[in-house]
Formats: C-alpha cells, structure tokens, sequence
C-alpha cells in the first residue's frame, strides 16, 4: 500500500503523456519521511511546481507550528483519516494550493501519517537546497555555540565545498550528548559525541568481560 501510495504520488496528477520513471532528487534523505519527500520531489519536478511547492510547505509548517489547535487537530488519532483527507482536499482546493502539495497531504491522512508531516517539509527543504546548490549542514551541540565557535565550524565545513556550494548552517542544543559534535551534512552523518565515545567504550568493555 505504502509504495502503492508513494508511486501515486511520484507520478502527480500529470498526464499519461508524462514518463512514469521518478525523477533522481539532487541529494539522498533516509528514512519514510525521505520516501515521501522524494516522492514529492520527483512529482513536483514533472510538473514544474518545487518553488511553488515549497513555499507552501513552508507555510504549512509554519503554520502547524504557530496554531496548536490546528496542529492537535491535523495529527489526532481520533479523526477519521477520510474525513481528514477530504477537509485537507476542500482547503487545499480553497487556499489553490499546488495538485502535488495537495496529492502529498492526502496520501499522509490516507495513510495516518500526518504525524511525520514536519519530518517530511524538513527532508523536502533539503532536497530543494541541494537543487539549488546549496548544502545544508545541521550541528549539534550539548550547549549553544557562540558567535566564535560558529565562525570557526563554518569556516571549517566550507573548505569541503566545492566553489558553487552555498553553505546553510543550522545548529540546534541536544545535553544529551554531553559534548563534542554531531554533523549532518547533506546526506552524510558524522558523531563525534562524548555521548557516542562513551557507549562504545561501555560496549568494548561489555564485550571484554
């Protein structure tokens, strides 16, 4: 059902005339929400709507974030997935928004998955920055970096750009990790953690003994 959905969703709403083949996002994204934030991609990219697309998104996210009855209302388990896809359809319909941004928010309330909403706007938003050459890089930190430590990260992670690479840092706070890093660059993953080193010390010595 799920790839059923997700094919669905690749092809859009465009005419038989168009190759079904999914169009190649410009960076990979993991997980279900980066299916569908693929999926997405491809379907928009056919016809012709990423910028309108994620501008939308944007404002969706946005506007999930900002109104909390709306959002208590979009991802409750009680609400029939029929009649929440078919509200989510009659706004989209009202509000003109694009067919794939539309096609993406039934197939979530189809599917009981609006949940992963945000996930999926963040993915897609990933996508549509390496489309335009951008790299987002996301770093974590046990405590808030500061204006000099975040010079000097971006100064380092831009020596591995290659000249039409725009850098877009975003940093969020995470104690859980104690200290150190965690990098997230494109589709690439680096944990230099204390948090990380920890457990793998503890595993050695569970290992050992």
């Amino acid at each position: 059902m799920l790839r059923t959905n997700l094919s669905i969703l690749a092809r859009g709403f465009s005419s038989s005339s168009v190759a079904s083949q999914m169009v190649k996002a410009p960076v990979q994204v993991f997980g279900l929400e980066g299916r569908y934030a693929t999926a997405l991609y491809s379907a928009a990219s056919k016809l012709k709507q990423l910028d309108q697309v994620e501008k939308e998104l944007v404002t969706w996210q946005q506007t999930l974030k900002n109104d909390s009855k709306l959002r208590d209302i979009v991802v409750s388990p009680i609400i029939n997935r029929k009649v929440l896809s078919t509200a989510l359809k009659d706004t989209c319909e009202k509000l003109r928004l694009s067919a794939a941004t539309s096609n993406l928010l039934q197939v979530l309330a189809d599917n009981g998955r609006m949940k992963k909403l945000d996930t999926v706007i963040n993915h897609f938003k990933t996508i549509m920055a390496a489309h335009r050459g951008d790299v987002v890089c996301e770093v974590t930190t046990a405590k808030p970096l500061d204006d000099s430590q975040r010079k000097q990260l971006e100064g380092a992670l831009k020596a591995f750009l290659k000249s039409n690479e725009k850098l877009q840092l975003t940093s969020k706070v995470d104690p859980s990790i104690i200290g150190g890093l965690i990098v997230s660059v494109g589709d690439k993953y680096v944990d230099m953690s204390i948090a990380s080193k920890v457990k793998m010390y503890k595993d050695l010595i569970s290992t050992s003994a």
